[in-house]
């Protein structure tokens, strides 16, 4: 009688280094890069303090990535914050950290970039006018349903979009770079003449353009959020880290440095998509590559965040936090398809919304204080649990560092935006009455009875069912 090998239901080994570089430089090179060097002008005023600005940014980014590869070694459970909060201060702080990514965080920015993703390629179709906005968020709800289907049906196709995708924003971005230095060496250098010629005196426009740099190095993290899928974590999470970020850093300078060969600083003040200001200037008739490889540059950072965030879900709801529904794979494909599915949906429903927009607003102060808990829960665990079992431990000078600029980050919008600000501390403690409702409140009979009649109908329709534990 022949045997047979019966597959353990699990979330399976499969992210190689190669996908994890791809992931995390897939996920900060999304729109930013190509729209967001007009804020940080605008904060800095003059070319050379917004080329320092960009650089710090990318330092900044690269001490958070050292002590997030610390936590991802030290930690080695998939979630990212969520999962590093838990293990340091219990389930409050992360249910809290998670309820905001489910809410705002993660379904507001697939939805932002999906349609971004939609407006560059639809921009040659509309050459002299904005494309219909039901064209736009049709093109984007189609954009995360096909992600979501190819990351429900497998975790190869979507490791393979994202290097892909990643290769064609590489292209396009040393395209752009190229070309500025061909025309440095002809001599067009007159824009970094007088470099820091209007710098700004005013140190919250200053750290405006920090915020407005840092958007676009925002996903520096997420490769912890797929811990538990990475072949050797404890090797390829820092050796991806430590990769990817220089990277990003000096394509992110160079690009700006070309950008500035051929539109001056007041000109760029006045663009919303420097990339395609640039595409326009110098490649004529070819100047539609630019938007279409800045439209696939989003479809691969859309493709990075449904694939992350599903993630996220899953842990969540298997920790206890989230419907028990969604911590359960599917029997043969061994993705995560009930959290899957349930990202796509809550981010179709985003596109619904006229305010979108708005709540990036909201975003970034939740997201840098969820950063800067985990910094200080990774700093509390060292104090208080030296016996675990740490690969990797960098001098306390860097997590010290990047505290200090997490709590800066922290405090300027108090004083910049305080309203937006206070929005996003209301909807992080909104979370307290939903934890007690979901997670505390011990449901009577009816209630928990229909519940699990749900489950099981869910997992019968999609065929899924709780991880297993190897053998």
């Amino acid at each position: 009688m022949t045997d047979v090998k019966i597959k353990t239901v699990q979330l399976k080994r499969e992210i190689t280094l190669v996908n994890g570089v791809a992931i995390i430089v897939g996920t900060i090179i999304g729109s930013g890069i190509f729209v967001t060097p007009k804020g940080v002008l605008e904060g800095c005023g003059s070319v050379g303090l917004a080329l320092i600005v960009w650089t710090a940014c990318g330092v900044l980014s690269l001490l958070g990535a050292l002590c997030y590869a610390e936590l991802g070694t030290t930690i080695t459970k998939s979630g990212g914050d969520y999962a590093y909060l838990l293990e340091a201060f219990g389930p409050l702080p992360a249910f809290l950290q998670l309820w905001v990514n489910l809410i705002i965080i993660r379904p507001t920015a697939i939805a932002i970039v999906a349609l971004t993703f939609a407006v560059y390629i639809l921009q040659p179709v509309y050459p002299s006018c904005e494309p219909p906005d039901k064209a736009t968020r049709l093109l984007a709800a189609l954009c995360i349903t096909l992600l979501s289907i190819v990351n429900i049906w497998k975790v190869r196709w979507a490791t393979r979009i994202q290097d892909w995708f990643t290769a064609a924003k590489l292209l396009v971005l040393t395209l752009i770079i190229v070309t500025g230095l061909v025309l440095i060496g002809m001599g067009r250098i007159e824009n970094f003449q007088n470099a820091f010629e209007n710098t700004t005196k005013d140190a919250s426009k200053v750290s405006l353009a920090l915020y407005s740099g840092l958007f676009s190095y925002a996903g520096w993290n997420f490769l912890n959020m797929v811990t538990e899928e990475m072949k050797k974590p404890q090797r390829n999470l820092p050796l991806a880290i430590y990769i990817s970020l220089p990277i990003v850093t000096f394509i992110y300078v160079l690009a700006n440095v070309a950008y500035f060969v051929l539109v001056s600083p007041k000109e760029l003040l006045t663009t919303t998509a420097v990339a395609v200001t640039f595409s326009n200037r110098i490649y004529g008739m070819m100047s539609w590559i630019v938007p279409v490889f800045v439209g696939l540059s989003c479809f691969g950072g859309v493709n990075g965040l449904i694939f992350t965030s599903g993630r996220l879900f899953f842990v969540g709801a298997r920790e206890g936090h989230l419907p028990e529904f969604l911590a359960m794979i599917h029997m043969k494909k061994y993705t995560p398809m009930p959290a899957i599915l349930f990202t796509g949906i809550l981010s179709c429903i985003m596109l619904i919304s006229d305010d979108i927009f708005a709540l990036l607003n909201y975003m970034s102060f939740a997201q840098w204080l969820s950063v800067g808990a985990s910094i200080v829960s990774m700093m509390y665990l060292r104090r208080t649990r030296p016996e675990m079992n740490r690969p990797i431990m960098f001098h306390w000078s860097i997590p010290s560092l990047f505290l200090i600029a997490v709590v800066f980050l922290l405090i300027v919008p108090l004083y910049a935006a305080p309203r937006d600000t206070g929005i996003g501390m209301i909807i992080i403690l909104s979370g307290i009455p939903a934890y007690w409702l979901g997670v505390l409140w011990r449901k009577p009979n009816a209630i928990q009875k229909w519940i699990t009649k749900l489950t099981i109908i869910g997992q019968k329709s999609l065929e899924v069912m709780h991880q297993e534990k190897d053998a």
